[in-house]
């Protein structure tokens, strides 16, 4: 494959950097939120998106008879990458996750509702998987869903409860998986679109080691109407699979790992311990390099998904059948960027010492307190979007051929 991106490319990037120069805004763009920098969650930074927005850099895959221009994967993963880089929020799960999934599986109705929307950044959107016993094991959701009618119309009755949704304190709309097959685990689960003002959901919020708020949800006797129902019922952790895809690549961008890289080699450059440098540590040195070396592996390997995703598209408009995800590679991706993230936080405590436990913003710690911050942020890291262990069995299952008993 090809590393280097084309001039079109290259100038569009410019054109992005431009962008966010002229909109540069402390607070929209805030790098010390890490990777939860990426969501939509005040006034100001959903203003910014509308903006993008405006700029047709939303929804930019899309197929034209939806608003979008039909481009390539790259100038999304392009456009991603200059927004991390800044802390700034992300295109996300509005445009990926539920605007793709609606193309592909969604009803005339859900289209002509909430795509508009998405490429306007006139909604936001919760995902609501995970619940109290079915973390990275989505299939193992129970939230329960009935046949019902209910004021002349049919739908669905539901009731559970479903935790770590992060945005459902200022989404609109969720988007749920529900079971509605009890004896079908990865055949009986419907996805959803549930308004999240509803009378009958609580939302209560659970604050994380990274001081992100994350929420619990309960639903209690939710009517949802059949028309809300996305794509065929009992077909939702087919959707679901096939979008996480797309969440372990565009929730996982490198830029920010990469810039606190640059961080902590600035600071080994220039400080000193014991009146010596610590740039001239011999165990210093060897591990810097080591972090350098594993950066450009994991950025290479984001290169890679960008490419398969490409060629996907090009299979796509060649053929007119949806080419399949580049799930192997995401994975791979998924797990080597968060997993070295994790490693890079832990070196930065280590080399930057005792100083380094000091809060994030102390003028006076060792990189303004960016270690200890990123030490607690990246934990979540290797979590969120299936955890490492689901992302090696996807790998060993599905890359390399093992069966499900190895």
């Amino acid at each position: 494959m090809d590393f280097e991106f084309s001039q079109e490319q290259l100038d569009f990037l410019a054109e992005v950097e431009r962008f966010l120069d002229e909109n540069d805004d402390p607070e929209v763009f805030d790098v010390t939120r890490e990777n939860m920098a990426q969501i939509v969650d005040t006034p100001k930074r959903r203003a910014f998106m509308k903006k993008l927005g405006q700029k047709g850099w939303l929804g930019m895959t899309w197929p034209r008879e939806y608003g979008g221009s039909e481009g390539e994967g790259v100038y999304e993963y392009l456009l991603n990458e200059a927004l991390a880089a800044r802390g700034g929020p992300q295109i996300g799960k509005g445009v990926g996750i539920i605007g793709k999934t609606l193309i592909a599986h969604g009803s005339d109705f859900l289209k002509q509702k909430f795509l508009p929307m998405i490429l306007e950044n006139d909604v936001e959107f919760a995902v609501g998987y995970s619940e109290p016993n079915a973390g990275s094991d989505a299939a193992s959701m129970k939230l329960k869903a009935v046949r019902h009618e209910q004021d002349g119309k049919t739908g669905w009755l539901l009731n559970g409860q479903k935790t770590w949704t992060t945005s459902a304190h200022f989404a609109e709309w969720y988007w749920l998986g529900t079971r509605t097959d009890p004896d079908n685990k990865h055949h009986g689960i419907t996805l959803m679109l549930v308004p999240l003002d509803h009378p009958n959901i609580e939302i209560r919020p659970i604050w994380t080691m990274g001081d992100e708020r994350t929420n619990e949800v309960f639903i209690n006797d939710v009517f949802v109407p059949d028309e809300y129902v996305v794509g065929e019922v009992n077909k939702g952790f087919q959707y679901i699979s096939q979008a996480l895809d797309l969440e372990r690549f565009t929730m996982f961008t490198f830029s920010p790992i990469k810039q606190r890289l640059d961080l902590l080699t600035d600071y080994v450059r220039t400080e000193t311990r014991d009146g010596k440098p610590l740039k001239d540590d011999p165990v210093i040195r060897a591990r810097i390099a080591r972090l350098h070396t594993d950066a450009e592996v994991a950025r290479v390997m984001g290169l890679k998904v960008v490419a398969e995703s490409v060629k996907g598209e090009q299979q796509t408009k060649a053929t007119g059948k949806p080419a399949p995800p580049p799930t192997v590679e995401s994975s791979e991706y998924k797990l080597f960027a968060t997993e070295f993230s994790k490693r890079l936080a832990n070196a930065s405590m280590d080399i930057a010492g005792p100083g380094s436990q000091l809060r994030v913003h102390t003028e006076e710690a060792p990189m303004k307190g960016r270690a200890e911050s990123t030490y607690r942020y990246t934990v979540i890291d290797t979590i969120g979007g299936g955890a490492s262990e689901i992302q090696k069995n996807i790998i060993a299952r599905r890359g390399l051929g093992l069966p499900k008993n190895f």
